[in-house]
């Protein structure tokens, strides 16, 4: 079954944005569950408690959830509400463009089943709307969209991950298209204006790690401390740095991108870490790592003779809604007492 990808996405309309997004989430996950039949429904549908609402993956594999490639036009057409309802139009256009890369490295490496545009997969957890936490995913090879809300007005958007494979397609009818191209220069421009500036502490390695070290992991912890501080930084280049973070802050619709920056404001700017490891010049190998006191932004390019990026954003304590899910029960606890 042939899928549609870029131009069936992007020519859907955005009504979605019309609404406060939490407002919207809840209607797009109703109408996506009200479009699927029983069958259909039995993949996509989990309790809110079910052990796959933390299966955080973005490598190839079999997945659970309903799949594109099982859904009809009108029921792609309704999942893909359900992103319009979370992403900006720039996390929309890089999340279809990660799909799109799928069947770029189909055509490379002639493995039609293994790389398959179809093979990303919609799960809903828990009943949407409902103010003791539902949630739902996104997910597939390079794409790890995830969504709780608490209460109808708390929500968590990680873990968040996207991928490039290839980092540039170099060859082809997609030739130039480099999906994470923004992750990549804003850093190397906030390393540079660093480094100009004389700290050169901000290199902690010259040889980078293979991977992100957060990985594929459940609950991601704060690494070591390296690179520079906010503090220590220049205005200029604390506009460098934070105009890397809205990269990833603003895959989000604009009251949760927002809400999330407030978040991490709040918990300290001048704590905020950049640190870079690898070369510096285009076609060289690269990790960097943004961490604060709550969130650690990773980056790498080492795959594939430096083409293949990942840049993932997590929340010590947010991932997967934990923090608003426990603050919700408490003062769901507290309000029971006080009768």
């Amino acid at each position: 079954m042939k899928i549609p990808l870029l131009s069936f996405f992007l020519a859907l309309p955005l009504a979605a944005q019309d609404l406060p997004s939490l407002a919207a989430m809840k209607s797009a996950a109703e109408a996506f569950l009200g479009s699927l039949d029983e069958g259909q429904r039995g993949k996509a549908a989990f309790a809110f408690d079910s052990d796959e609402r933390e299966n955080f993956r973005f490598t190839p594999q079999t997945r659970k959830g309903l799949p594109l490639k099982e859904m009809n036009d009108a029921q792609r057409a309704a999942a893909m509400k359900l992103l319009e309802a979370a992403l900006s139009e720039k996390g929309k256009l890089k999340a279809m463009q990660v799909i799109t890369l799928e069947g770029v490295l189909r055509e490379i490496e002639k493995r039609p089943d293994f790389r398959d545009p179809g093979k990303y997969y919609v799960s809903i957890f828990g009943k949407p709307g409902d103010g003791k936490g539902w949630g739902w995913k996104f997910e597939g090879h390079h794409l790890g969209l995830n969504y709780t809300v608490a209460n109808g007005k708390e929500f968590s958007v990680t873990p968040s991950f996207y991928g490039a494979n290839p980092g540039e397609v170099r060859e082809g009818e997609h030739k130039g298209l480099r999906v994470l191209k923004a992750e990549d220069e804003l850093a190397r421009a906030l390393v540079n204006v660093l480094l100009e500036g004389g700290k050169k502490e901000v290199i902690f390695s010259d040889q980078p790690p293979a991977e992100i070290l957060t990985a594929e992991n459940r609950k991601a912890t704060a690494l070591e401390p390296v690179g520079i501080a906010a503090a220590d930084m220049s205005a200029a280049q604390r506009k460098a740095l934070f105009d890397l973070i809205s990269e990833y802050t603003g895959r989000h619709r604009e009251d949760l991108a927002a809400a999330d920056m407030k978040k991490i404001e709040k918990a300290g700017v001048g704590k905020i870490r950049f640190g870079w490891a690898g070369g510096t010049k285009p076609g060289e190998a690269w990790y960097y790592r943004i961490q604060g006191p709550t969130f650690i932004m990773e980056a790498a390019n080492t795959q594939n003779d430096a083409n293949h990026v990942h840049a993932s954003w997590r929340d010590f304590e947010g991932d997967f809604g934990r923090d608003v899910l426990s603050e919700h029960y408490r003062q769901h606890e507290k309000d029971a007492g006080d009768h």
